[in-house]
């Protein structure tokens, strides 16, 4: 089993300040009633934010160190890879995906599995540092020197990955992030 730096770095890594939070209520469609799934989601820094917009909020994340520093009072909590899901199909009203993608092994299978949790009239918004500006490429560096196995991937290859389905994609840059929008048809 590879190493597991987050796990290192759970107890200090809520600190880390968390971008546009308005940017993901606008690109969520939040608030809404149903259920939000938060796939890589850590210590909740994010979820904590959305919980309040949504009929309840859900983590999943491989890293049991960084789960345990998730308020589970307030969030559901499931250790568990994005690969391979441990819900229903179509159980999320949205499914978010923070700054994590490029950590995912295996981007396709998750790709798949967050398509399938969601519910028909959803949207999956996944943010990630956009790998074409010059500080991504550098902090991209920076974690293959520390063996993080990051692979980092442009907003259109992201957008490739949900090609099925007749699914819509939308690409939004913020300066050097990207968010990409994925609405699964009713």
């Amino acid at each position: 089993m590879p190493f597991d730096h987050f796990n290192l770095i759970a107890s200090i890594y809520s600190r880390v300040e968390y971008g546009s939070f308005e940017s993901m209520q606008s690109f969520a469609d939040l608030p809404t009633n149903g259920w939000v799934l938060d796939a890589g989601g850590g210590t909740g820094r994010v979820a904590s934010l959305v919980r309040d917009q949504a009929g309840g909020v859900v983590i999943a994340d491989p890293s049991l160190g960084m789960l345990r520093q998730a308020d589970s009072d307030r969030l559901g909590l499931a250790c568990s890879n994005s690969e391979a899901l441990p819900f229903p199909d179509e159980t999320f009203e949205r499914v978010i995906m923070v700054d994590a993608l490029h950590h995912v092994a295996h981007q396709g299978a998750s790709a798949r599995e967050l398509y399938r949790v969601l519910k028909r009239g959803g949207r999956i918004v996944i943010e990630e540092p956009d790998i074409r500006s010059w500080g991504v490429k550098v902090v991209a560096l920076a974690e293959k020197l520390l063996l993080m196995r990051s692979h980092f991937l442009t907003p259109q290859a992201i957008v490739g990955l949900f090609s099925f389905d007749h699914a819509r994609a939308t690409i939004h840059v913020q300066e050097s992030d990207a968010w990409i929008v994925i609405e699964k048809p009713r």
